[in-house]
């Protein structure tokens, strides 16, 4: 055949060769002016375009999901900013990185709201002194108060009754406050209408297996994997004890369906119980009805065994995790709505265990929105 009849070859570019969209020769062009010092493979820039681009999308993703959960319809530093040290892996890889006009997170230093919770029980104490002082005042004044025949004398008992029941009642807040042992700090706390309390409690994740509460959540699969998160400090912190708990439990209780909970013995913990959930996934069918009632579930069964203390760490976020705004405002709702539909509750105490300044921020300030409504 002649040269005219011959098909022209359409030119590939290495990017569509490699199947990626980042610029393969781009890359190679800048291994080269920065490592000329070193022999670069023709795969070298393939593999780097690969990965820039997967880092690329990921953080496109959780910044969209944090420009959503803001309501904005552009993502701005800002979100880049909360994408990043919302996900564990990214923020240490870009731990260094300084990201233009991104702000800060927001974090509240606890030794400060510590001190004012501890000037609390000091102003009740110097209220209750004087009140001694006077009765032993008038003590000696026995014979002068026989125009009363003795009435005016008993009502100082009363008061003193009073004041004895009040310190018992502050001494026994204090101890529920403080009685969840080391590293968890009390940052914020509300009461519902059955008098629960709500506590913000800041704290890190390999601590939570040693905090001394009844009943401690933990957000997992179908299966009750211990492999992530919650469940991993629960299984170094437990140890054989904890497993073979879990093993018997996966036995007699299955799959678990979603919004779904299973209730073990927490051996080896500091808790008596461990109530596992399967946490719907976010973008999945209902999933944000479907949290609620594994919220509910959750409460339902601290009820089922009586206990007076739960504690709540933070749910799973990242990529198919639940945004953390998100969350939150559904933790709250379904907590408040469940103690306004029961008549009697044996729970008094509900405890946020928070891992992340960011999830602290959150929760202040949607339990602010509780206070106002």
């Amino acid at each position: 055949m002649s040269a005219r009849g011959k098909k022209k070859a359409t030119k590939l570019s290495r990017s569509s060769r490699a199947g990626v969209i980042f610029p393969v020769g781009r890359m190679m062009r800048y291994l080269r002016a920065w490592t000329h010092k070193y022999r670069i493979s023709m795969g070298a820039p393939v593999y780097m375009a690969a990965v820039i681009e997967y880092l690329a999308a990921e953080i496109l993703e959780l910044a969209g999901n944090a420009a959503r959960d803001n309501r904005k319809s552009r993502i701005t530093p800002r979100h880049i900013k909360l994408a990043v040290a919302n996900d564990e892996e990214l923020n240490q890889l870009l731990r260094g990185v300084t990201i233009s006009n991104g702000g800060v997170l927001p974090r509240i230093h606890p030794e400060l709201l510590s001190k004012k919770r501890g000037g609390r029980v000091k102003v009740d104490s110097q209220v209750a002194v004087p009140e001694k002082k006077k009765e032993r005042a008038k003590s000696p004044k026995k014979p002068a108060a026989k125009r009363g025949k003795g009435k005016p004398g008993r009502k100082p008992k009363v008061g003193a009754k009073k004041n004895a029941e009040n310190d018992k009642e502050a001494a026994s807040d204090s101890m529920s406050e403080e009685g969840l042992g080391d590293g968890f700090t009390i940052l914020s706390a509300k009461s519902l209408f059955l008098g629960q309390k709500l506590s913000l409690t800041e704290s890190e994740i390999s601590k939570i297996g040693g905090i001394q509460v009844e009943g401690i959540i933990n957000p997992t699969n179908a299966d009750i994997d211990l492999k992530d998160g919650v469940g991993n400090a629960l299984e170094k912190a437990g140890g054989k004890e904890f497993l073979e708990s879990i093993k018997e439990l996966r036995k007699s209780q299955g799959p678990l369906d979603v919004a779904a909970v299973a209730v073990s013995q927490a051996d080896g913990l500091a808790a008596q119980f461990v109530i596992h959930c399967n946490i719907p996934q976010w973008g999945s069918e209902k999933c944000e009805d479907q949290l609620e009632k594994t919220v509910k579930n959750c409460l339902s069964a601290a009820e089922d065994k009586q206990l007076k203390s739960l504690a709540f760490p933070s749910l799973p976020a990242g990529r198919n995790g639940f945004p953390k705004q998100t969350a939150a405002q559904l933790i709250l709702k379904a907590i408040s709505s469940h103690f306004v539909s029961e008549i009697s509750s044996s729970l008094k105490n509900i405890y946020f265990v928070m891992f992340d300044s960011e999830s602290i921020g959150i929760y202040l300030q949607e339990m602010a929105k509780m206070d106002a409504k």
